[in-house]
């Protein structure tokens, strides 16, 4: 896989562990010791609360949208593809908006869910996506009811200068892929590295940090390759997953009527005709599941000590996702050369 070359390896272990591990990214295990160091786990709480807190001011100068920055960031930034998903995210956002709106009294864990990436000149759905995303933020940001329990915000322009910012401040990191068609992400992997908890499933390189973490230390849901394969034989029939679940029912009838596109009611027929005749990437089948491991990812954001220490087991365990650690290994296995401290002196000697 491609090594996944940090943006921003955390400060934090240096007091614990010295700064060896810079070289090193497989001394950050050491970090297993601290899990249930009190002391440790609120230093790392703090660490993400001040990069949340930056976050939120710069969303508010750039996006005029006032961030709670005690909620859950819930980030899902990548190419916009429908092998990604996005619309899958969309659905549960669009799920949330309707539970808040039918019952405001009831306890609901905030969040600010940000969607960013890019989409291809040509990829018509993808720009759609985009579209229905901005549709769908626009109506849940202006909702009195709603008011700082759910924002939606569309990262513009997503590029590594906005990756540095976005990735240390995030909570929950979407890699929700359908099984069997993620080659292998590396994003996953430095959001790992960042002190982020990944929801996905059991595809790409989410495969290896379930390996790496134990899979009890990931939110993983949904269907593996075996049960893709299965459905595949016995043919995908996304109407009996809309028939069987109100609330998927639901989300699809706002977005068919125009609900999110008043002036242009049809706007996202396509969108809902691709999802019914033409989703070769099954989000209908995954729909239920991942609503029921969003609701299991806030309980346990309500139990700060509880995330924080899944939190540090991640970290703990990402450093085998070091492009050292892999250029070590091609040197070793492929090219047969070992260090060396020979000194070879520059051309112009």
């Amino acid at each position: 896989p491609r090594p996944a070359i940090s943006l921003c390896v955390p400060v934090l272990p240096l007091q614990k562990i010295g700064e060896d591990y810079v070289r090193d990214l497989s001394q950050l295990t050491k970090l297993h010791e601290f899990v249930d160091d009190d002391l440790f786990i609120r230093e790392v709480a703090k660490v993400k609360q001040e990069n949340k807190v930056k976050f939120a001011l710069y969303l508010e100068k750039e996006y005029k949208v006032k961030i709670n920055p005690s909620s859950m960031f819930d980030v899902h930034v990548k190419r916009i593809h429908e092998y990604k998903r996005q619309l899958m995210n969309c659905l549960h956002i669009v799920t949330m908006y309707n539970r808040i709106r039918r019952d405001p009294a009831k306890l609901f864990v905030p969040r600010t869910v940000i969607i960013g990436g890019k989409a291809a000149p040509g990829y018509h759905m993808a720009k759609m996506i985009i579209k229905l995303i901005n549709a769908v933020a626009h109506v849940v940001n202006n909702d009195p009811a709603v008011g700082s329990k759910l924002k939606v915000i569309f990262l513009e322009n997503y590029r590594v200068s906005l990756a540095e910012k976005v990735i240390p401040a995030t909570d929950l990191s979407e890699q929700i892929s359908t099984a069997g068609t993620e080659a292998s992400g590396t994003g996953n992997m430095k959001f790992m590295l960042n002190g982020a908890l990944t929801i996905g499933t059991m595809d790409g390189a989410n495969v290896e940090m379930a390996e790496e973490a134990g899979e009890e230390n990931l939110f993983i849901f949904g269907m593996r390759v075996e049960d893709v394969t299965e459905l595949d034989r016995k043919g995908y029939d996304a109407q009996q997953y809309y028939n069987r679940l109100p609330e998927l029912k639901q989300a699809i009838d706002q977005i068919k009527s125009g609900f999110f596109s008043p002036e242009e009611p049809d706007l996202f027929r396509d969108v809902v005709n691709m999802l019914f005749h033409h989703d070769r990437f099954k989000v209908f089948a995954d729909y239920e599941a991942y609503v029921k491991c969003q609701e299991k990812v806030s309980e346990l954001y309500l139990n700060s000590k509880a995330w924080t220490k899944m939190v540090i087991r991640n970290i703990a365990a990402a450093g085998k996702f070091s492009s050292d650690r892999t250029i070590k290994e091609y040197a070793r296995d492929i090219w047969h050369v070992e260090p060396s401290d020979l000194k070879i002196p520059p051309p112009n000697e």
